[in-house]
């Protein structure tokens, strides 16, 4: 793969050899910017655990506290009243098999999936289809609750899924570059808090080991796990 002169630049600038405070990781991904567009700031985490082991698999979810930049769009599974209060805050789609019949057509058109208990029976035949994305509902997450309303607002709000895959390591984004530096320091240490308290009890030892902050196009820079324990 070929990099522009500002990729080559902004990797010249950069000592590989530290870890930077959060600040000022956020703050050289900010000033080296290479797309033209509006990039994503994204985190990747190193944990010390074993996901294969079900007592050391992390999974949770949290609202960042100024979104994640991007418009999101939710399709809540929910009928009755449930279904109306779901449209009041604001879902994007909602209905019960008839949207269930569209997703096993190929239909896709949604970034998020919340849904009531009483529509698992529903939901569940898509496991094969939304699993894979990572739209799958589910309780651990609250995604899968009896206050649907509740559920839209927090994915329209900016709420980010987050589980460990292969090699132990957590991605995620947090904002937009356009962001201010204050927005994205909050966003960051709301993650990593939510991360924190995620920690199962099998894990033994070091469980932040590594963290990357990075841009869509741009650098990654170290962070010091130290500051997050």
């Amino acid at each position: 793969m070929r990099h522009g002169k500002k990729w080559k630049n902004a990797r010249e600038k950069l000592d590989k050899t530290k870890d930077y405070p959060l600040g000022e990781a956020i703050e050289f991904l900010r000033e080296n910017k290479t797309g033209g567009f509006d990039e994503t700031l994204e985190v990747a985490v190193n944990l010390g655990v074993d996901p294969r082991k079900s007592d050391q698999s992390v999974r949770a979810a949290v609202v960042l506290p100024h979104g994640v930049g991007k418009k999101i769009r939710v399709l809540a599974f929910a009928q009755g009243d449930k279904a109306q209060a779901a449209k009041e805050a604001g879902a994007d789609h909602v209905g019960a098999e008839e949207l269930a019949e569209k997703i096993q057509g190929g239909w896709m058109d949604f970034d998020a999936v919340v849904a009531t208990p009483d529509m698992m029976k529903v939901v569940g035949k898509l496991g094969k289809l939304l699993g894979p994305r990572g739209l799958m509902p589910n309780p651990k997450v609250g995604t899968v609750t009896p206050d649907i309303a509740m559920a839209v607002q927090e994915m329209k709000a900016g709420k980010v899924e987050f589980r460990t895959e292969k090699g132990a390591i957590i991605h995620a984004p947090l904002g937009k570059l356009s962001f201010d530096s204050t927005q994205l320091n909050e966003n960051a240490k709301a993650f990593m808090d939510a991360v924190t308290k995620a920690k199962p009890s099998g894990a033994k030892g070091q469980y932040i080991k590594k963290i990357t902050l990075s841009s869509t196009m741009g650098q990654g820079v170290r962070i010091s796990p130290a500051e997050f324990r």
